[in-house]
Parts: structure tokens; C-alpha cells; sequence
């Protein structure tokens, strides 16, 4: 458990001094970090007085925080049952504790009878990770290794840097003092080159940034501004400095290849982590225990201007920070890599891959599986491509075997780790009034039409799915009333619609449809055949190719097909027109996607249902006859 160690150094419950409210020998401890010994004594208090449920909960992390998660769950269950004090974080922290005593069952039923509580986001990445992790096991032939070099104390947080790996470590050193917490030394930044074999070697502290007694760690070196980002601890006059409830916070600041120092992201009652800056849009994302946090610590970004900092802290959202702890930002080829301790995870911190699409949003983040994380802590993961495309990772864990506390593991692999997702956005509209489409239903198929997924548009129309990468996708939406959407997709053109807004159009029945003469009929401009003729030309083929998208959009519609003449010429030749015209349209139709068994019947009724007076004999102008020579496409 010493990236729980780890885990108070960096995410420290403030150290309080909070006076005026006084606290047992175990509420002391447990502020204290003392968890075995806090145990213990509220033990003994509970023999003599009921616990608050304050202190309940705090004897909840007490377990949780020392492995007895069976111990943990119940306090957890029971505070929750019968208070509502129980935040989110530590409502992720009961979860993982049932998660951890493999009662998944009991976790997935618990989360459905809270849908109405929980964001959507939320409960739609556990149920896309809970069936990805359920899937067979893939081998991808990557290699992971404990490096050469790592301490008995904790090595976590690598970063590239020049021929080598920057890294964070607690190793005991004779400049740095002991945290009390965590019983080794502040946190420094080492160094080690990298080898031919991922090893790193000759292993020392990091001559460039400047020594200090406290915290120095998670350092990130930015090419693009020859500078380093790392975490600090905030001081005054070389000590310690405080905010007015004795909180010492972490801060981020930055050292240029020059050796000119600055403060960042500075706060006394705000604690920032894990800087990384992305040399592309000139952001740096970090994490931050900010008060809109979505539960522990949330990843956050900001802009910059060649390092300055230009805007305010933008939280990342809830796709992507959780009712857990999200740290350690990375961006690799437009994928976000970063670290929770979500309770759907394999263990602790797992690491998690999100792809950055449209308009600043991001696909489920999806758990890297087993062997990049297990079932201890895994956190901090980097990549980078090196020569003939071949791929090299680092990550830091706890896992069994290792030489100590956190080590840092190297990985290699043949292709980018983490399921491949398409993930698609946008809006269903009326085609008539452009109108957002609210409950339409949208489903994504398979190459077999095996229905993968569905989901239904909001009242603005806007939806959002995502599955697992496919060979090709039928995408389909419908609504009562309106049009039925499909389209099929192949990988290359999946691949372009995902990257912007994919918005769908549906028509409703009744705008497609008129009563003519008594009978239900599609809308269409009217058309004529050249004289005496039988072939659609132009503008038939126009209103037609409506006819074509009614029916494929409303594939239920039967069709009847009616055509008239005027009276000029005589009955039989006007009969025979009317007929052959009518079969003309059937075959062009026919021609251009419809089934035979949409259109019902083809007649051809000639002059027999004259509209005016223009009969046999009776002088018109010709626009009169005109209103005689008609087509009627009925709907049955």
C-alpha cells in the first residue's frame, strides 16, 4: 500500500488547526495519517460512545486506506443508508470497496437505482467498461518490465527528457528531511539515462532544478519552451508556508533551460499536480482539488502564451473526472491518457485512454486492460514513438515483484495500447422546421446487423454513442411519426464522421403528404411529359427522386401510381398513354432503389376523370387541359 504513502503526499488532507473543533485521540490520528492506530482507537471509543457518523466515515477510510475494504464497505453502506453527509469521493471509495471484495454484481445493481442521481457520464462509462473488461482477453505482445535502478522508497511519475527519464522519488537523501506521513524523504526529481535494452542507469538527483528541503516532483520538460514544469511545495523564507487552517499546498512552477525560476500556479489553499504541457494548442493540463471538483482531484487545463498562463482553470468535465481521483495527464497522437482510482477500474489507479474529438469533447475513457494496469495501483503512463514507429512506455505501480514501493515499469508494444472506440455526436432535426428531435431513437449495427448500442436524443435533439471499433457500422435512427434513418459506413469513411458533428434529418409523415381528390397523396410539384410522350425527362426525374427518398426514408409506404390525360385525342390512345406513362414512372423508380413490393399498382386512366369542363368536343385554352394531364403518386 505505499502508493497510499505516495498518495498523501501528493493529495493531503489539510493539516488542520481548526481550534475550535475539538477531536477524539482517533480523530487525531486519522488527520495524522496514523490509519492502523486510528483504527484501533475508535475501536475503543465506540466501546464507551456511539460514533458520529462523521467518525464513522472516517474509520471507513481508515480501512479502506489500510486494504480491509470488507471492513470499509460496510461503514460505507450503513453511512450512506441512514445519512446523506457521505460525499462523491467517498461514495467512489465505497464502491471500490465492493469492487475490491468482488461484489461487481452488488455495485451494478447499486448504480442502477441510483440513475436518477448519478450523471449520465458517469454511469455510461461504467457500463461501456464493465463490458469491455468482460471481453476476452487480447493478446497485444506488449513487454513489461521492472527498470533497472528502482529504490526500496517510491519512483513514480516518469517523463522523457533528452536520452533519458526524469522521475519522481522519496529515496532517503542527506539534503531532505523525513515527511512524517509518509515516514521517507520529501520528494525529489532524479534523472537516469535510458539504455538500448528501456533500463535506466546511472540514476541521480536532477542537477538543472535547483535543490530544495520539500516537495520537488512530477516533473515535465516542454521542447517547444526549453522549460520545465514540475510540483513544489509553497514556502516562505525557506519554510514551509501555511494558509489561515494550517494547509501547506503543492504549487507548479517552472524553470527555463536558462535556470530563470517562476511560480506558475500558485495557491495556498489549493493543491496542483502532474503538470503537462502540450507543445500543439499551448495548453497545461494538471491536476487540481479545486471546489467544483467532480469528486477527489479533477484534471483541469488552462492556456498559455509561451508559458504565461491566459485564462482561467477549464475542468476537463464530467466524461472524463469522476467521483474518484483523476491525475497524470498525457497526450499522446489526440488521446488523453491519464490515471483514476474510479471503483469500475481493475484496482486502484488504473490507467485510462480517451480520445480528444469535436468541439473539445471526449470519448469514454476506456481502462487499458490487464497488463499496463492490474490489480494494485498503476498510474503516471507515458509513450512516445521512437525509431521505425516502434512504441516505448513508462507507468509506475505497485504491483507485486517490485523492488519496493512505486516502481516505474517499461512497456513495449506493436501498436497503441487501449481499445480502439468510434464515437459519434450530434443532432436529429425536422427537415421541415430544423427543429431539434426529442426521443428519437438512435441504434449503431453491425457488419451481421446485430443492433451494438442504442440511445435516444435529448430534448434539443443532440445524442452521443459510442462501441467499440467495428469493420463497418449501420447507423439508423427513427421516431413514430417520422422517417426512418439508415446508413452503412465502411472504417475509412467511420473514421471522418466521427471527427465533426453528425447530424441527422427525419420527416414527418404528414409533411410529405396532401389530399387530392379525396385521397392521401405524396406532396410534389407537378410535372408533364413532353407531348404525345412516355420518357421521364428533367424535371419528372426531380419530383421522382422525391418519391425515391419518401419511401426509403418511410419504408412501410405502399404506393399506388395514377395517371390521367385530357381530352384531346381519342379515348383508347389517351388510355394506352396514360398507361404506358405510368409504368414509365414505375421503372424509374424501380431503376433508382425502390423494391417492387412498394409500389402496389400502375394505372392508367386516361380521360376518364376529367377535372373542368374541358371534355371531348369542348373548346379550352390550354392551361385548362393542362389541369386534366396529372400524375398522383397515393399512399395505401
Amino acid at each position: 500500500m505505499r502508493f497510499k504513502l505516495i498518495i498523501v503526499i501528493l493529495f493531503s488532507v489539510p493539516l488542520m488547526v481548526m481550534a475550535q473543533v475539538k477531536k477524539s485521540k482517533a480523530d487525531n490520528l486519522y488527520f495524522g495519517y496514523q490509519y492502523e492506530k486510528a483504527i484501533a482507537a475508535y475501536k475503543g471509543e465506540m466501546d464507551k460512545s456511539p460514533l458520529t457518523n462523521h467518525q464513522l466515515l472516517n474509520l471507513a477510510d481508515s480501512y479502506f486506506n489500510t486494504g480491509s475494504f470488507n471492513n470499509a464497505a460496510e461503514l460505507y453502506l450503513e453511512v450512506n443508508k441512514n445519512d446523506t453527509i457521505i460525499s462523491v469521493h467517498r461514495f467512489n471509495k465505497m464502491l471500490q470497496s465492493l469492487s475490491k471484495n468482488s461484489e461487481k454484481d452488488k455495485v451494478k445493481t447499486f448504480l442502477r437505482s441510483k440513475t436518477d442521481l448519478l450523471s449520465p457520464e458517469l454511469l455510461e462509462n461504467a457500463e461501456f467498461n464493465y463490458s469491455l473488461l468482460e471481453l476476452p482477453i487480447e493478446n497485444n505482445n506488449s513487454l513489461i518490465k521492472n527498470i533497472g535502478l528502482n529504490s526500496p522508497q517510491g519512483d513514480f511519475s516518469p517523463a522523457f527528457f533528452k536520452n533519458g527519464l526524469l522521475f519522481s522519488s522519496s529515496r532517503i537523501q542527506k539534503a531532505k528531511k523525513v515527511y512524517e506521513p509518509s515516514g521517507e524523504s520529501y520528494l525529489d526529481i532524479y534523472f537516469g539515462t535510458l539504455n538500448a535494452n528501456g533500463d535506466l542507469t546511472e540514476v541521480a538527483p536532477f542537477d538543472k532544478i535547483p535543490e530544495s528541503q520539500f516537495h520537488q516532483s512530477t516533473p515535465y520538460f516542454s521542447d517547444k519552451l526549453a522549460t520545465f514544469f514540475y510540483v513544489l511545495s509553497n514556502t516562505e523564507d525557506g519554510e514551509l508556508a501555511y494558509n489561515e487552517n494550517g494547509k501547506n499546498a503543492l504549487s507548479i512552477g517552472t524553470l527555463t533551460n536558462s535556470g530563470q525560476f517562476r511560480f506558475l500556479l500558485k495557491d495556498l489553499s489549493t493543491s496542483f499536480y502532474y503538470p503537462f504541457f502540450d507543445d500543439k494548442t499551448e495548453r497545461l493540463y494538471f491536476a487540481a482539488n479545486f471546489d467544483d471538483s467532480y469528486g477527489g482531484t479533477d484534471l483541469y487545463y488552462v492556456y498559455t502564451n509561451n508559458g504565461q498562463i491566459m485564462s482561467a482553470p477549464t475542468n476537463l468535465g464530467p466524461r472524463i473526472n469522476s467521483p474518484g481521483n483523476e491525475i497524470a495527464p498525457y497526450i499522446f497522437n489526440g488521446s488523453l491518457y491519464f490515471s483514476s482510482d474510479i471503483f469500475y477500474g481493475l484496482g486502484g489507479m488504473d490507467v485510462y485512454k480517451s480520445n480528444m474529438i469535436v468541439n473539445d469533447s471526449y470519448t469514454i475513457p476506456v481502462n487499458l486492460g490487464n497488463g499496463i494496469n492490474s490489480s494494485s495501483d498503476d498510474f503516471g503512463f507515458i509513450i512516445k514513438e521512437g525509431q521505425n514507429k516502434a512504441l516505448s512506455g513508462y507507468f509506475s505501480s505497485n504491483r507485486k515483484g517490485g523492488k519496493g514501493g512505486d516502481d516505474i515499469f517499461s512497456v513495449t508494444m506493436q501498436e497503441v495500447p487501449g481499445l480502439k472506440t468510434f464515437a459519434l455526436r450530434g443532432k436529429v432535426v425536422n427537415l421541415t422546421n430544423k427543429v431539434g428531435l426529442e426521443g428519437t431513437q438512435i441504434k449503431l449495427l453491425n457488419n451481421r446487423g446485430e443492433v451494438i448500442r442504442e440511445t435516444f436524443s435529448t430534448a434539443g435533439g443532440d445524442f452521443r454513442v459510442e462501441v467499440p471499433w467495428q469493420s463497418q457500422l449501420t447507423i439508423q435512427a427513427s421516431k413514430d411519426g417520422y422517417s426512418i434513418f439508415s446508413t452503412a459506413y465502411s472504417e475509412e469513411v467511420m473514421e471522418k464522421i466521427q471527427i465533426i458533428p453528425y447530424n441527422i434529418g427525419l420527416v414527418k409523415m404528414e409533411d410529405l403528404l396532401a389530399e387530392q381528390e379525396g385521397k392521401n397523396v405524396l406532396k410534389l410539384n407537378k410535372f408533364y411529359f413532353d407531348k404525345g410522350k412516355v420518357e421521364v425527362n428533367t424535371q419528372i426525374a426531380a419530383e421522382l427522386d422525391k418519391i425515391v427518398d419518401a419511401v426509403l426514408r418511410f419504408p412501410q409506404l405502399k404506393l399506388r401510381i395514377e395517371t390521367y390525360t385530357d381530352s384531346r385525342g381519342s379515348n383508347s390512345y389517351n388510355k394506352k398513354l396514360s398507361q404506358d406513362r405510368s409504368n414509365a414512372i414505375k421503372n424509374y423508380l424501380l431503376k433508382n432503389g425502390l423494391s417492387s413490393g412498394a409500389i402496389m399498382e400502375t394505372i392508367g386512366y386516361g380521360e376518364e376523370m376529367i377535372q373542368n369542363n374541358c371534355t371531348n368536343g369542348a373548346y379550352c385554352l390550354d392551361f385548362l387541359h393542362k389541369q386534366n394531364e396529372r400524375t398522383l403518386i397515393v399512399v395505401d
